[in-house]
């Protein structure tokens, strides 16, 4: 049973996107009203905004939350060529009792020369870590200097790709037998690009990022891509957001005979495919456990998907627009359970962000 609460979100234009923090309790969302709001549950569990600031000159795209153990940290992004982060300041301006919070910009990143299409905090065992993408096909990661002043950020790596960004997704894997691991996105609708998906993996020799992996058959515009958590697994989980939406397995395949610089192979499966929002596929994201998958599309619909125990991966709800559930049956199921190989499964090392959100 999935019961689903609406908030007046009170944003004057299209709102682009919404995440949780850590604990699930605090909610941003951002809009192409140039502002941010933050959202806190109230103990009957009704959801209040505490914070709305205007954050950008232009529309912001996406907004994120660091890990708490580095406190109260937003980061957004926007049309307006620039990345912010954001950290809430408790002091004589904070009024509690208001319900009022009070958010200050700690630093505006400005090395982009287009728009900046999405934002990423690294996973919290990496220290923090800020991920931006932008329109003009770079990637660009950068590093607190210290975490107990977050004001000064430098620029670790800038990865070039000829195709514009649209999104990106850290491996959330904190396993030693685990390179960090960052996919990113393309929206570039030209027929020029045959990936639209690229896997960049973490080299300790060289402490650089390089491709380990383009999956070739994603050949459609991609809005959104997530990783799942890893719990131990060997493989990773990829879900994409196309028109369609997919869900990849990504196996390492390091061998003995590989050098310890190299970067990690990986052999590539498609374990489900489903259009059944019929139209273009916005978000994707993952629960704590990587069980349930959600994704939201142009229908106007949220749909869950979930993996059974012979691993065929089948839709478990429908959510309108309004929360309401559909009463109708979902109208496809499972992909394949057993992974048939991707078509261009071991290709070597390059990168690649836009926004809506229903």
């Amino acid at each position: 049973m999935f019961v689903a609460r609406s908030i007046a979100a009170d944003h004057r234009d299209l709102i682009h996107d919404v995440c949780y923090d850590f604990h699930g309790r605090r909610l941003a969302t951002c809009s192409s009203d140039q502002s941010v709001k933050v959202w806190d549950k109230s103990e009957t569990g009704e959801w209040m905004c505490t914070a709305s600031w205007k954050t950008h000159s232009g529309s912001v795209w996406r907004v994120t939350w660091a890990h708490p153990e580095f406190g109260q940290v937003l980061a957004s992004c926007s049309f307006d060529r620039t990345a912010a982060v954001w950290e809430e300041v408790v002091g004589e301006s904070n009024d509690k009792k208001k319900g009022l919070c009070h958010w200050i910009k700690r630093t505006t990143l400005v090395d982009s020369r287009t728009s900046v299409t999405d934002v990423k905090f690294a996973p919290k065992h990496m220290g923090l870590i800020l991920t931006t993408c932008s329109a003009d096909g770079v990637v660009r990661i950068y590093e607190a200097l210290d975490v107990m002043n977050i004001s000064q950020w430098s620029m670790q790596q800038e990865i070039s790709c000829k195709p514009s960004c649209s999104c990106i997704s850290w491996n959330p894997s904190s396993s030693r037998a685990h390179a960090p691991m960052i996919a990113v996105g393309s929206d570039a609708s030209s027929a020029a690009y045959s990936g639209r998906v690229h896997i960049y993996e973490y080299s300790e020799h060289t402490r650089k990022y390089t491709k380990a992996e383009t999956l070739m058959t994603v050949t459609d515009p991609v809005r959104d891509l997530a990783f799942a958590p890893n719990l131990g697994r060997s493989f990773h989980l990829l879900a994409v957001a196309t028109n369609d939406v997919r869900i990849f397995k990504l196996m390492p395949m390091r061998s003995e005979a590989m050098p310890s610089c190299s970067t990690t192979k990986l052999e590539v499966h498609i374990l489900a495919q489903f259009d059944s929002h019929n139209s273009q596929v916005w978000r994707v994201t993952w629960n704590i456990t990587s069980t349930l998958l959600a994704s939201s599309g142009d229908d106007g619909c949220v749909r869950l998907w979930k993996a059974n125990y012979m691993g065929n991966w089948k839709c478990t709800a429908i959510l309108r627009g309004d929360g309401c559930p559909l009463n109708r049956a979902c109208t496809q199921s499972a992909a394949p359970s057993t992974a048939v190989p991707y078509q261009h499964t071991l290709l070597p090392s390059s990168l690649a962000g836009r926004r809506n959100f229903s």
